[in-house]
């Protein structure tokens, strides 16, 4: 809605007009959208899903489809941006083919067994138990751990404010007490990870402290509309001595469950219909049944039922599509610089439309203003500001349940591969800029034999 209008004035040469008024970030975004072949698409629905590889304009074209299992691309010898500098070094491999499993177990039993090449490992269990192999030992797989300076965006448990009953923010702030983070991350992370605490981790943009005098000036117009605890301090999720033992928390639950109507009746916990609380974990990962559990459990002890819910994951897109969930665990990866984008994230216009990103349901004013403000900030420093206040709404109206991160990444590779010795600071830098070392791969005594 912000393009005015769009021009080809020459073959290389594309004009896009904005609106008056228009964020500051949509040359960006413009910039960035993929570049499609009007002719292939005459005489195909763009709308409809296909196994027939579309026409691009990359380094790569698609060499193989094998459906459910894996997707092959090789490399365009005569690619017509090969030379350009910003290239220059980059898109090594002739042939990359990615491997798809449906199960993570299974995935990691296949890189074992040398069925593919390359693996950044996502659970921490894997990382601190698995990898105690021969080849491992002898040095065939190696097996390191990146710095990650990019920005972690948040991961969480996010709760649906479309369901009647995780409509009240005092519900959604008592069903944080239920999670034991220290607990979780001692026993079944083996310390490898930190709790987020922002919706812009791991950057200069999340929220600390007090508010600002800056971020002051964008909350106070909305002060009757938030919480007092915006105003406050710093939002700071319960802290457990990691015992398993948290009564002091599900104290503070009880009282916000009480505060918002809720009596426990037997054992349950009954709202003023006489209806027990109840909620859902959607899970389309069997492994994260074992982190769900313990809180399912406290959760129990309030007199809530809580269940989990294990789909497949077609199933479990379709629900996402369909907000037809209570509670879901989601990882967004924010900008460096983030801006209008975020409608599509926390923006009230988002909240119904089918398929979009906003699994919360956010529909709040405040947090719609501070997003526009994103677009026309002026200067960094001023974005500064604009983030750290929506981050503070975002918080304390208790929309998700923050997780955990790492600001690093956790790979395993055969060590037949070449690659700078500085890493992209904001980026892992395999595939684009890797490369099969000939000398390590005769050593190893073949060419890699698949994709990562």
């Amino acid at each position: 809605r912000d393009v005015q209008s769009v021009v080809a004035e020459s073959p290389g040469r594309v004009v896009f007009r904005f609106v008056p008024g228009a964020a500051r970030d949509m040359p960006l975004i413009v910039a960035g959208l993929p570049i499609l072949s009007q002719a292939y698409y005459q005489g195909r629905a763009f709308d409809q899903t296909t196994l027939e590889p579309p026409l691009g304009s990359g380094p790569y074209r698609v060499a193989a489809v094998d459906q459910g299992r894996s997707l092959t691309y090789a490399r365009v010898t005569d690619w017509w941006g090969q030379d350009l500098p910003v290239n220059r070094g980059r898109y090594n491999f002739d042939r990359i083919r990615f491997d798809f499993f449906r199960d993570r177990d299974v995935a990691f039993e296949a890189f074992k067994a040398g069925g593919y090449d390359f693996r950044e490992e996502f659970t921490s269990k894997t990382w601190a138990t698995g990898y105690n192999t021969p080849a491992i030992r002898s040095g065939l797989i190696k097996r390191e751990t990146l710095p990650d300076a990019s920005p972690s965006g948040t991961q969480a448990f996010f709760i649906n404010t479309r369901r009647p009953q995780l409509a009240d923010v005092r519900v959604r702030h008592a069903l944080g007490y239920a999670f034991d983070f220290e607990w979780t991350n001692e026993n079944l992370f083996y310390g490898l990870y930190q709790r987020t605490t922002s919706m812009f981790e791991n950057s200069d943009l999340r929220h600390r402290g007090a508010p600002s005098a800056a971020e002051l000036d964008l909350l106070e117009p909305f002060r009757a509309e938030l919480p007092a605890a915006v105003f406050a301090g710093e939002f700071a999720p319960p802290v457990s001595d990691g015992s398993g033992t948290i009564r002091e928390q599900l104290r503070a639950a009880r009282t916000l469950l009480e505060a918002a109507g809720y009596r426990v009746v037997g054992g349950k916990l009954l709202d003023p219909t006489g209806a027990q609380l109840e909620v859902e974990f959607l899970i389309d990962i069997p492994s994260f049944e074992r982190i769900i559990a313990p809180i399912a459990r406290n959760l129990e002890r309030l007199g809530i039922a809580a269940s989990i819910r294990i789909v497949d994951s077609a199933q479990y897109a379709n629900r996402l599509q369909t907000y037809d969930y209570d509670i879901v665990t989601q990882r967004f990866s924010l900008d460096p610089t983030p801006g209008i984008g975020l409608r599509n994230i926390w923006g009230s216009a988002a909240a119904e439309q089918q398929g979009g990103a906003n699994l919360a349901g956010v529909r709040n004013p405040v947090v719609d203003a501070l997003i526009e403000r994103l677009g026309i900030a002026q200067s960094r420093e001023e974005l500064k500001a604009t983030v750290s206040a929506l981050d503070r709404v975002l918080l304390w109206n208790f929309y998700s349940v923050p997780q955990w991160y790492k600001p690093s990444h956790f790979i395993a590779y055969r060590d037949v591969f070449g690659r700078p010795d500085v890493k992209p600071a904001y980026d892992l830098g395999f595939l684009d800029t890797w490369w099969v070392d000939a000398a390590k791969a005769a050593a190893a005594g073949k060419l890699p034999s698949a994709g990562p």
